[in-house]
């Protein structure tokens, strides 16, 4: 089940399934905003970040998230998809990417196994504004 308040376009992992996920929910962001709020995290105390996935073809992030997260996530710009056990493996060392296209860009066991959605919504928030003030200039 999709909780969502965005009308992103982006969609691959929303509809797609593979095996087994732990239980952990995925919050789908642009590329772009994803990256600045990747950098913001790892520059902050501790491993504020858990894995992250890439999709190279609709330019979006994933970070898995704890489950439940979905019910209330209202970042605008972003989803927070429930994946029920669906469509991750999370086998280490090598784990697949769930879906032709994709790819890690923090694998997990070089991470946390989720992110924090209070530290994430705070990073894409200010990402959103570095991102905002960086296009604002002349």
């Amino acid at each position: 089940m999709e909780i969502s308040q965005s009308t992103d376009p982006c969609t691959p992992f929303r509809t797609r399934t593979a095996p087994a996920l732990p239980d952990c929910d995925l919050v789908t962001v642009p590329a772009r905003q994803g990256l600045e709020a990747v950098d913001i995290l790892r520059r902050g105390a501790g491993d504020a970040v858990g894995p992250v996935l890439h999709d190279d073809g609709c330019d979006t992030l994933a970070f898995l998230v704890p489950p439940g997260t979905a019910a209330a996530w209202d970042v605008p710009g972003s989803t927070c998809t429930e994946t029920n056990g669906r469509g991750l493996s999370l086998a280490v060392p090598d784990p697949e990417p769930p879906v032709e296209g994709s790819d890690w860009l923090l694998p997990p066991g070089e991470a946390d196994l989720a992110t924090d959605p209070a530290v994430l919504r705070a990073a894409l928030g200010e990402a959103a504004r570095l991102i905002e003030a960086a296009d604002n200039r002349h």
